[in-house]
């Protein structure tokens, strides 16, 4: 079988609705919206959250928090993803991109201490944890903030 030759179940399509086309279609005159009103009108409707006039829920409740737009977002990497490499390699965050160990550089790549390095490498990041740092330079690499 091939892509062009796939078809739908037997009965599983049906044509869509012709409304709004006279009487004898039995979606006529008023096409399955009712009487008048609002709602019955080409582009009407009210817009998502409008509670009628009483004050939305969204406006109700109280916000909480702060979300500092500032802030900067470093993608996390652990330790023990980094066994993947060979000793002496030197781990640079588009490497890490190429490899799929991070998915987005974010604002930079931070290194945590989490799991145990098994290889001697050269790590350059923005961040390091101190526990990180002790465990690459105990393993004989190096760790470099770029």
């Amino acid at each position: 079988m091939k892509l062009h030759e796939l078809k739908a179940a037997e009965g599983s399509k049906r044509a869509p609705k012709r409304i709004g086309r006279g009487t004898g279609s039995g979606w006529g005159k008023s096409a399955g919206k009712g009487g008048d009103g609002q709602n019955s009108r080409s582009g009407g409707g009210v817009r998502p959250g409008f509670e009628g006039g009483q004050m939305p829920l969204i406006r109700r409740l109280p916000k909480r928090g702060f979300n500092n737009i500032f802030a900067k977002k470093y993608s996390i990497i652990n330790l023990d993803c980094l066994n993947v490499f060979e000793d002496g390699t030197e781990v640079t965050p588009e490497l890490l991109l190429e490899k799929r160990i991070v998915r987005k550089l974010n604002d930079g790549i931070k290194v945590l201490s989490k799991g145990n390095l098994e290889k001697k490498l050269t790590i350059k990041a923005m961040k390091f944890s101190k526990a990180a740092v002790e465990k690459i330079e105990a393993a004989g690499g190096k760790a470099e903030v770029i």
